[in-house]
C-alpha cells in the first residue's frame, strides 16, 4: 500500500499470501481511498462488498472479532513504523526489517523497501553494501 506525495510515492505497509488487503479508511468511511494497492507479483485477488462483508460479521461473530483484532494489529504496526521513523536512524530502521520481516527483503523491489524506510534507494543500497 503506497500513498503519493506531491509525485513522490511513500510504501506504507507490504501484504502477503493470506493476509487481507484493504483500504481500511476508504472501507469504513465509504469514499475513495488516499492510499492506492498494487501488487508487485501474480496475484489472485477476491473481493467483497461492504454490504456482503458486514453481513457475514453480523451471521459470523467470529469474523467481526477476528476483523477487529487485525485492525488493532495494523494500528499497532502504524505505530511502530511512526515511532521507528522518529527515533531511528535509517541503519536501525534497515536492521530491523531485516530482524522482523525477512520476506520483504527476499521478495520485494529496493526502491519500494527504500520508500518504506522513509529513505533514497542510494542510501539503502549504501547501507546495504556496509552490512
Amino acid at each position: 500500500m503506497w500513498y503519493n506525495a506531491d509525485g513522490k510515492d511513500i510504501t506504507l505497509q507490504f501484504f502477503f499470501e493470506g493476509q487481507p488487503v484493504a483500504s481500511i479508511d476508504s472501507f469504513l468511511g465509504a469514499e475513495p481511498s488516499l492510499f492506492s494497492i498494487e501488487s508487485i507479483e501474480a496475484s489472485v485477488i477476491t473481493s467483497i462488498t461492504k454490504e456482503d462483508f458486514e453481513w457475514i460479521q453480523d451471521v459470523y461473530p467470529e469474523v467481526r472479532k477476528g476483523m477487529n483484532e487485525y485492525l488493532l494489529r495494523r494500528f499497532r504496526n502504524y505505530a511502530e513504523l511512526f515511532l521507528s521513523r522518529i527515533k531511528d536512524s535509517p541503519r536501525q530502521r534497515y536492521d530491523d526489517l531485516v530482524k522482523h520481516h525477512p520476506e520483504i527483503i527476499q521478495r520485494v523491489p529496493q526502491h519500494y523497501i527504500a520508500t518504506y524506510l522513509g529513505i533514497t534507494p542510494i542510501s539503502l543500497s549504501r547501507i546495504r553494501n556496509r552490512r
